[in-house]
């Protein structure tokens, strides 16, 4: 609802005739406009009861719009061409029965712009991704998400507010508004159970919640081997894996698949039967597996180092998490006897643990890790290019870097395409998803408390100013050339890393350029290894056995193999090894 119009107040005394004349005409136009029929234009207004919400709230209002009814039209979003249009705004102090606007101006993803829509009938559902107010340690105030153990996924994150699935009539040559009401909050995730291999820790870590200003919390999904419980006095190796949020572990199947799975999913399934075997019979070396969940108000994790954005996650996790989770599950606890892996945004972490924390681990195995090297940050070059959407050019501007990519090269997604839907679900790096992560990790804070982007979402234009920084604390290439001299010699053996030559987001680039500094590095030479996968996707792990085979099939010999034969003079090697 609009306010009513007033004439503006003028508290001088007006000079002359003439600027008397124009100050009237110019109140008049105001007044006049403001009375004046809407605009022809696709128009949203929407608010919520207060038998919903007290209020007010802060966040980002997502409208999405879908002709497809399989699904509420929430879940049909997501950076991909199958992608329904999505259009975005924040609201701030937003206040029961107020309605905020989403119309023609309002930016949107695939479709830029809601009148660009064609008319005709569609079905929309609206939700609030509610922010919380940071006061940080580092004497910044930031509004964003608080994640609540979902993963950084507006769509489904317990507390959000949303509409009903709703059938509307849309036609950018009317000038009624459509009206909807946020009726109901999201609920919340029912927590998984422990069984007898897998448990569940969430813990407050002091380390965090001191920076963030508010309790902020980790966990692990422990994965414990056969005879855990019957061996007491057993003290086991432990490897951590990387990853995206996990809400569980799912990789055991206890009994064998049914005749009534088909295809790919009997492969899985008898893959996770097959695993689950292996596990408990001995026939995989015994370790203690943990999956780790460290989601941050920009993401589904904070990949797992220290940053100006996300905070001291790296201490956090070293110094509160790994301590914690290794003398309640009676692990080894020596640097010997701890190893990494992971895959993707894992890759990236797994791979910087061990570089970050050379002393602390005994190895990684790092599979298609985000981008290791930024002069090929998937395929922009930061340091020489100035815009992320396309190619140096004294001419040609039009938008050709792609983003991923379907094995046989078909592009999917364009850098354009992610940065734009990344910027319609959240302004200031505030989407939750990836590209903002990598600025929010990677870059310092800017000038407004929140991440300084590498580049602009809408226009790509490079901002120089960051890009050093970026080298100096994140580009994994450049910072084992750089410091190799003390660095090396505390690496040697323990770098193992795999990727697709046709990596969906064309991450191979960057760690090809790792391998050949790898490769000719002397005093010490690295002594690692590499596997690269011919006409292989993302996430390439190596070739697999047979359909469906978990990576840990194949790492954990190896893993347990470098654990013995650099094991210390009376280590215990002896009490795992039932």
């Amino acid at each position: 609802m609009q306010k009513e119009a007033s004439l503006p107040s003028m508290p001088f005394r007006l000079r002359s005739p003439l600027v008397a004349g124009l100050a009237s005409a110019v109140a008049l136009a105001a007044l006049f406009a403001a009375c004046a029929p809407s605009r022809p234009g696709v128009r949203f207004e929407i608010s919520y009861p207060a038998s919903l919400d007290a209020g007010p709230l802060d966040g980002r209002l997502l409208l999405v719009v879908t002709k497809h009814t399989d699904r509420e039209p929430r879940l049909q979003v997501g950076a991909s061409p199958a992608s329904q249009p999505l259009f975005g705004v924040d609201v701030e102090g937003l206040r029961p029965d107020q309605p905020a606007t989403i119309d023609g101006t309002t930016r949107g993803w695939p479709v830029e712009s809601a009148d660009q829509l064609p008319a005709g009938d569609y079905t929309v559902q609206v939700v609030l991704n509610v922010y919380t107010t940071f006061h940080r340690a580092d004497g910044h105030t930031i509004k964003a998400h608080m994640d609540r153990w979902e993963g950084q996924h507006w769509n489904r994150s317990p507390g959000n507010l949303m509409s009903a699935p709703r059938q509307v009539h849309i036609d950018p040559a009317a000038s009624a508004p459509i009206r909807i009401s946020l009726t109901e909050k999201i609920p919340p995730i029912e927590a998984p159970k422990d069984t007898k291999y897998v448990k569940h820790v969430k813990f407050r870590s002091e380390i965090l919640s001191k920076w963030w200003g508010t309790d902020i919390e980790l966990g692990a999904i422990v994965v414990l081997p056969e005879g855990f419980d019957e061996h007491p006095g057993a003290r086991y190796p432990i490897a951590y894996d990387q990853g995206h949020f996990p809400r569980t572990f799912s990789g055991f199947r206890e009994t064998p698949p049914g005749p009534e799975l088909p295809g790919r999913d009997r492969d899985y399934a008898e893959a996770g039967y097959r695993f689950y075997q292996d596990w408990t019979s001995g026939k995989l070396p015994r370790f203690i597996l943990v999956l780790i969940q460290h989601p941050t108000p920009f993401y589904d994790d904070s990949y797992a180092v220290n940053s100006e954005n996300n905070g001291p996650y790296g201490d956090a996790l070293t110094q509160e998490f790994i301590p914690r989770i290794e003398k309640q599950f009676r692990a080894i606890g020596e640097p010997w006897a701890r190893v990494v892996y992971g895959g993707s945004t894992g890759g990236w972490e797994s791979l910087a643990w061990q570089v970050f924390y050379p002393d602390l681990f005994n190895g990684t195995w790092t599979f298609c890790p985000d981008p290791v090297d930024f002069r090929h940050f998937q395929l922009v070059n930061i340091y020489e290019d100035d815009n992320a959407f396309h190619p140096n050019s004294e001419w040609k501007r039009s938008a050709v870097r792609p983003w991923a990519r379907q094995t046989d090269d078909q592009v999917m997604m364009s850098q354009r395409d992610a940065s734009h839907y990344e910027a319609v679900l959240g302004s200031h790096g505030r989407s939750g998803d990836q590209m903002d992560i990598f600025m929010a990790t990677f870059g310092p804070v800017g000038d407004d408390s929140y991440p300084k982007l590498l580049y602009d979402k809408w226009t790509g234009v490079i901002d120089k100013s960051v890009t050093s920084y970026w080298r100096d604390h994140y580009d994994l290439r450049y910072i084992l050339e750089r410091d190799w001299k003390t660095l090396g010699p505390k690496l040697v053996g323990k770098l193992h890393l795999y990727v697709g030559d046709t990596d969906t987001y064309y991450l191979e680039e960057a760690a090809f350029q790792l391998q050949a500094f790898l490769e000719s590095t002397k005093d010490p030479y690295y002594a690692g290894t590499f596997d690269i996968g011919k006409r292989e996707p993302h996430c390439y792990a190596g070739m697999p056995e047979y359909p469906g085979q978990r990576v840990e099939e194949r790492v954990l010999p190896e893993m347990a193999k470098r654990i013995l034969a650099t094991a210390p003079k009376g280590a215990d090697v002896r009490s795992w090894r039932y």
